[in-house]
């Protein structure tokens, strides 16, 4: 008997299933981003070894595992900070070509620093090292406004216009220095956030003294400051300068700990407006707030709950601080018992909470409608 080789539908194929495997998709999602840094090499490793400052977080892995190790009776695995250079020279960094690593044509220097980051991956900059401002209307908002610069990227074969040229113009007044770089680098450089073909190092955000923004908004004719209560999101902080910016607030200021700072992201977000807008830092937001209460603000938190409609504030033409609260808890507890008052905004739908920048917005245009009636 011939068998079932000859019966119609045999199985031509084996019975074992296709292999195992990702068929070389995760090869193909590392193209083009280098070759992985070895562990000494990381800031964020407890092998680090580099030259550059050691984060605060690398320090504690560190020490964590010097304990570990003296209890075991054993050496501990970590690095020796400081005896690895992994900064960026003149010539692009130790063991790095001057052509590849300095980032612009004929190896020339790019003024970088910072601890050597394959392309596409991204390091934790110290506190106080140089930002990266991004996109068209933050640098340039940035150039109009003087603020101080030492570099200015743009990406070969970026569409010029007049942005663009204005940007480039003003750069060469002031002596910036203006580098071409391939727009990969320009990626690496930014950690994948959309640049628009163009960056401005900075230096870290110089912050306006609290007392000289108090004062300064105090001999306006219709003082208005914004403080935020613990708000983290660095899209949301820069948001909100926006708004202030728009509605004509004197100033924003923010706690020192747990909340956002003036980062690259909140420069985006403004738009530019950080650089038209003081903002400050505080080291605790209740002294401040009782401060402004001392000078003669009414203090108004926003809260869903607030005992007071945003439409009914009698206080809107007055000095005025607005306190939004972080994009979770909103108000603290002892940030809602300083506020003079708290106001809620009225809303139709069943939405519980708006976020915090556009609880600021709507907040900010009211008080704007009510002043403007009384010119």
């Amino acid at each position: 008997m011939a068998g079932n080789s000859q019966r119609r539908g045999r199985r031509l194929s084996p019975k074992a299933g296709a292999p195992k495997g990702s068929g070389g998709k995760n090869k193909d999602s590392l193209a083009g981003r280098g070759k992985t840094l070895p562990a000494d090499e990381r800031p964020w490793h407890k092998a680090y070894s580099g030259t550059e400052k050691l984060p605060q977080r690398t320090a504690w892995k560190q020490d964590k595992e010097r304990r570990a190790a003296a209890e075991e009776g054993r050496a501990p695995k970590i690095g020796q900070p400081g005896s690895k250079d992994t900064t960026w020279g003149k010539g692009g960094g130790r063991g790095v070509p001057a052509a590849r690593g300095a980032g612009g044509r004929g190896g020339k220097p790019t003024g970088r620093s910072g601890p050597r980051v394959a392309p596409g991956r991204k390091s934790n900059p110290a506190k106080d090292s140089p930002e990266l401002l991004v996109g068209r209307n933050p640098v340039l908002e940035a150039l109009r406004a003087q603020v101080p610069a030492t570099a200015l990227y743009t990406a070969q074969g970026i569409d010029m216009d007049d942005r663009i040229n204005e940007i480039i113009r003003t750069a060469a007044d002031r002596g910036i220095a203006i580098l071409e770089i391939s727009r990969a680098e320009l990626d690496r450089m930014t950690g994948g956030v959309l640049h628009q073909g163009v960056g401005l190092q900075v230096p870290p955000f110089a912050y306006e003294p609290f007392e000289d923004m108090m004062a300064a908004a105090l001999e306006q004719p219709a003082p208005l400051l914004v403080a935020l209560d613990g708000v983290t999101d660095p899209r949301n902080l820069g948001a909100v300068i926006r708004s202030a910016a728009a509605f004509g607030a004197q100033g924003v200021f923010v706690p020192e700990r747990r909340a956002a700072g003036i980062t690259a992201t909140a420069w985006r977000t403004s738009a530019g407006a950080a650089a038209r807008v003081p903002v400050g830092q505080v080291t605790n937001l209740t002294r401040a707030l009782k401060a402004c209460k001392d000078a003669g603000f009414m203090v108004v938190g926003l809260d869903a709950d607030g005992d007071t409609d945003l439409y009914d504030l009698e206080a809107a033409v007055g000095p005025l601080v607005v306190v939004v609260g972080s994009e979770g808890r909103g108000l603290s507890r002892l940030v809602g018992e300083t506020c003079d008052l708290t106001v809620s905004i009225p809303m139709i739908s069943e939405v519980e909470s708006l976020n915090a920048s556009v609880a600021a917005a709507v907040t900010l245009a009211e008080v704007a409608r009510r002043r403007a009636q009384e010119l």
